[in-house]
């Protein structure tokens, strides 16, 4: 239950939505006798849970269930031999200074190779010295929001967006305006006309987060004519822009994209990582952000956790001197290739009629549309009796909307199991729609229809401009 009632209608043209205010003057004790300390907690507390990636962990870590959730890279395709080999002799000839605590900032060497790595995407004008390395770009975006956003401050974001960004911008109080996208990515005139209403609001935007290249969750890449649009839109409203870019790399069809912030230095900051293009389990990442930005950024971190760690950082610049990494790549992305192919084909053959799903160029993902009527939360459990996992849609929506979509992931399981996992999946849904056939008219209070807007069937409708707290537990109108 909200400890705020909502606020006015977000702007013109939009009945029932709501604003929901991001900063709470107190919360009220769910249950103060199973926690004393309830009633102790800071106001941004409320809300927070786990989100629906995270959930599923102790399922999908079952050999048995065919795991299309998680966005685990293919760490056994690297040479582990000799990444084992390269850390164990950093250890024992560097000890003294990979077990050492390192700058706020992060090793020079390690930010001088992240501009190397940068100027694939034609970045070729940044400088070590504007570089802010981290422990991994989760860390970069909840510092950027630390540094930028106050409780109750606006943020726009694509419809749907990546679940861990929704979770750092409610923990900042900040309230989320999802604007649309399709096939071809954030949609420039929506763009516009959120920029529009927030300003005839008197909501004050902080920033545009995006994920323009095979988007996390949708899989849909950002065209350039639309990336020339979007940043002449920013330059129009003065507009600050935070490019969250860890798949730009791992194209299947062509080069690298040139970069949102190869267009503009001053207006667009670029949070990078090596999670999918090395290891996620180093945990290194980076900000590219003005020299002013960055001079913020590193007090932040040496504020919350005094400096990223050294070994890890040694780990990424000697693989990166060491290694050949460009062939790595290459690697990679033929390996993902061949498992998109693996989910695109058997979706193809399998699914039912009615449902729908991007066609990603690149990256982990592929973002599927429910037939009409389905819920893909609700139905989540049975898929799991079906030994067959997904994310539903409902965690990349700030208000919990996305009930008829549902992430499917082919970075990790072989093409083989891929394919064992559509099946599963395709004969739930086909389960799903002889009982939704069936119970049509019937409120069951457990299976719970949500049925998108007339006329919507294609993979991003549903997703209208929304605001509202991140990771939100209540509908629209109310219902829990």
């Amino acid at each position: 239950m909200p400890t705020t009632p909502p606020g006015p209608p977000a702007g013109p043209g939009q009945p029932g939505t709501h604003l929901t205010h991001g900063a709470h003057p107190h919360v009220v004790p769910r249950h103060p006798r199973l926690d004393p300390l309830a009633d102790r907690y800071a106001a941004r507390t409320h809300g927070m849970k786990s989100s629906e990636i995270r959930a599923l962990f102790s399922v999908v870590s079952r050999p048995e269930v065919v795991s299309l959730a998680g966005g685990m890279p293919a760490v056994t395709a690297l040479p582990l031999d000799a990444v084992g080999s390269m850390i164990g002799e950093l250890v024992s000839g560097m000890g003294a200074q990979t077990l050492q605590y390192g700058s706020g900032q992060g090793d020079p060497r390690l930010r001088e190779r992240i501009c190397d790595v940068m100027a694939l995407e034609g970045i070729t004008d940044a400088s070590p010295s504007e570089v802010v390395v981290t422990v991994g770009s989760q860390q970069a975006l909840d510092l950027v929001t630390r540094v930028f956003v106050d409780p109750g401050d606006v943020i726009l974001a694509e419809a749907p967006s990546y679940v861990g960004a929704l979770g750092v911008f409610q923990s900042a109080e900040a309230r989320v305006r999802h604007v649309a996208m399709d096939d071809d990515g954030l949609i420039p005139e929506a763009l516009e006309e959120a920029l529009v209403a927030c300003r005839a609001a008197g909501d004050r935007v902080k920033f545009l987060y995006t994920v323009p290249n095979f988007h996390n969750p949708a899989g849909v890449t950002l065209t350039e004519p639309r990336r020339e649009a979007i940043m002449a839109i920013a330059e129009r409203h003065d507009l600050l822009v935070i490019e969250d870019n860890p798949y730009g790399l791992l194209g299947f069809e062509h080069e690298p994209l040139r970069a949102l912030r190869a267009r503009d230095s001053q207006r667009v900051i670029y949070l990078g990582s090596f999670s999918k293009t090395f290891s996620p389990g180093l945990r290194v990442g980076w900000v590219l952000a003005p020299l002013a930005v960055r001079e913020k950024l590193v007090l932040a971190t040496e504020a919350q956790v005094l400096c990223p760690p050294s070994l890890t950082q040694y780990a990424v610049a000697r693989y990166l001197d060491t290694q050949p990494w460009r062939e790595q790549i290459k690697l990679f992305t033929e390996l993902y290739r061949e498992r998109r192919d693996a989910t695109l084909e058997s979706l193809e053959t399998l699914m039912p009629a009615g449902t729908t799903w991007t066609r990603p160029d690149g990256g982990f993902y592929v973002w599927l549309k429910l037939p009409h009527g389905l819920d893909a939360k609700l139905m989540q459990p049975r898929a799991v009796n079906a030994l067959v996992a997904y994310v539903p849609g409902i965690g990349f929506y700030a208000d919990g909307s996305g009930r008829e979509f549902m992430r499917l992931s082919y970075c990790y399981p072989e093409p083989d199991q891929i394919r064992e996992g559509v099946r599963r999946l395709a004969r739930v849904i086909e389960a799903e729609l002889d009982l939704h056939s069936t119970f049509d008219a019937v409120d069951t209070g457990s299976f719970r229809a949500v049925r998108p807007a007339a006329g919507a069937d294609a993979p991003f409708s549903g997703s209208g401009t929304i605001v509202g707290p991140a990771n939100s537990d209540t509908y629209e109108d109310g219902r829990a």
